[in-house]
């Protein structure tokens, strides 16, 4: 584990950062950063791409109305890729626009992400959404390599308090997040509605998908879907759903 990094966005925000190597060093570099374990973790993974601008809007107030007002009013962690794209920057934006202190920590590996300022970026790279707390930088020169880490980050942040994975909308990476999200034994509710895998995921559920990783996540028992079009006026419901959850 290397030495804890300050790293300052042009929006004038500091994050901590810390380059891990191995899944064990986990507890020290959390330790490292300031961050204390057994909290309620929420765990966002998935895209926003491919959708119609109502889609999107309604997924930006469940981010801005749900899911950073409970992570406030809970204390709880949020872990997501923590990258500038799609349903990281809407967490980093809805935990800015309310004003929230609650720790938002991305997972992303090394050799995919710029560091702000850097000089030297790795080619193809993205650059680390700018509202985020903590960056948790892990081995891998792939999108996609950070999914165990990202699920397994949640687990040791959790400690044995509720911790729950929101499944919205993503590509082929999200079936390997919604994977490592089941085997560490972890709720996923799935956005149906979204677009993209959620859908093929929530088809699985009510038996109308063919897509064999959507069937085998279906038959853990621990894949939910809940119809974003249910709660198009009132999230106060949906809001009370994950609440519950992450209270039990």
């Amino acid at each position: 584990m290397e030495k804890l990094l300050q790293l300052s966005f042009n929006n004038g925000k500091i994050a901590s950062a810390v380059h891990v190597q191995q899944l064990t060093e986990l507890p020290q570099a959390i330790k490292e950063m300031g961050l204390q374990i057994a909290r309620p973790t929420l765990v966002i993974v998935g895209g926003a791409s491919k959708m119609r601008e109502s889609d999107f809007l309604q997924i930006q107030r469940l981010f801005i109305e749900v899911l950073a007002p409970v992570a406030e009013n809970l204390g709880a962690y949020v872990v997501d890729g923590g990258t500038d794209a799609g349903v990281m920057r809407l967490m980093g934006e809805a935990r800015t626009q309310i004003g929230a202190k609650f720790a938002l920590i991305g997972v992303a590996p090394v050799s995919k992400v710029a560091l702000p300022n850097s000089l030297e970026p790795p080619a193809d790279s993205t650059p680390l959404e700018p509202n985020h707390s903590h960056f948790f930088l892990v081995p891998g020169s792939n999108w996609g390599d950070e999914s165990p880490w990202l699920a397994q980050l949640a687990t040791v942040l959790a400690h044995g308090r509720p911790s729950l994975t929101i499944l919205i909308n993503g590509g082929e990476i999200t079936f390997q997040d919604a994977l490592q999200n089941v085997n560490a034994d972890r709720l996923v509710i799935v956005m149906a509605g979204s677009g993209r895998t959620a859908d093929i995921l929530a088809g699985a559920l009510y038996g109308e998908t063919t897509d064999e990783r959507a069937i085998e996540l279906a038959k853990s028992g621990i894949v939910h879907y809940i119809k974003l079009s249910s709660f198009q006026e009132n999230f106060e419901n949906l809001a009370q759903i994950i609440k519950g959850v992450l209270s039990t």
